[in-house]
């Protein structure tokens, strides 16, 4: 059984600290590969081979983290439009509360394979991949959709979405190791994804 129902208490909530959150995946974990549910984003799986670059080796070998984004809007489409302009990228989209797709399936934006632009390259933080910085080469990125204004919760669906990709990952790559917020690695900068995510909810969702 998943945790009690969420999002907690507003006062609950304003007490969660973003820069915080970080799940270390288990090292010796021996779990099968999880299903997927998603569905390739056509426009944001053309735009990104210009908003994405090489890994310097297989993603296998490369994949020790991955970051959890908010998208500051209200859609799909306005986060696959950030991709289209060439200014970032990531590998799935969450979908929002209002969009068909919720509950259904999430948007592969994407190949595993290319390091998505959804850090910056100096970001970096001493407990994950021993600080090192670069870590669009080492990472996955996924967005969800949400306001990120304190008055947009997130959905059970979305959260257990988000945690069903981890587990993919975790069954995929075997040297996965961090699930951490975008603020973990850029305090100064971003709050993503915001207060109000329910982070030990949604890791007991990947560890369940």
């Amino acid at each position: 059984p998943f945790p009690k129902p969420f999002p907690a208490t507003r006062k609950e909530a304003v007490m969660a600290a973003p820069t915080t959150f970080q799940l270390d995946l288990p090292r010796n974990r021996d779990w099968p590969p999880a299903p997927l549910n998603e569905r390739i984003h056509a426009a944001a799986w053309t735009a990104s081979g210009d908003c994405s670059s090489l890994r310097p080796a297989p993603p296998e070998e490369a994949v020790r983290v991955i970051v959890i984004h908010a998208t500051a809007g209200s859609s799909t489409a306005g986060a696959v439009s950030v991709m289209e302009e060439g200014r970032a990228s990531f590998h799935w989209i969450v979908p929002g509360k209002d969009e068909k797709e919720h509950g259904g399936h999430v948007w592969a934006t994407c190949p595993e394979r290319r390091a998505a632009w959804h850090v910056r390259r100096s970001c970096a933080h001493p407990e994950i991949c021993a600080g090192a910085t670069k870590l669009n080469r080492l990472s996955l990125g996924i967005e969800i959709v949400n306001r990120q204004n304190g008055e947009d919760p997130f959905s059970r669906r979305q959260l257990e979405a988000t945690a069903e990709i981890v587990r993919y990952a975790a069954g995929k790559y075997p040297k996965l190791v961090h699930v951490v917020s975008h603020a973990r690695l850029a305090p100064d900068r971003r709050t993503d994804p915001g207060p109000n995510f329910p982070w030990a909810e949604f890791r007991a969702m990947v560890l369940d």
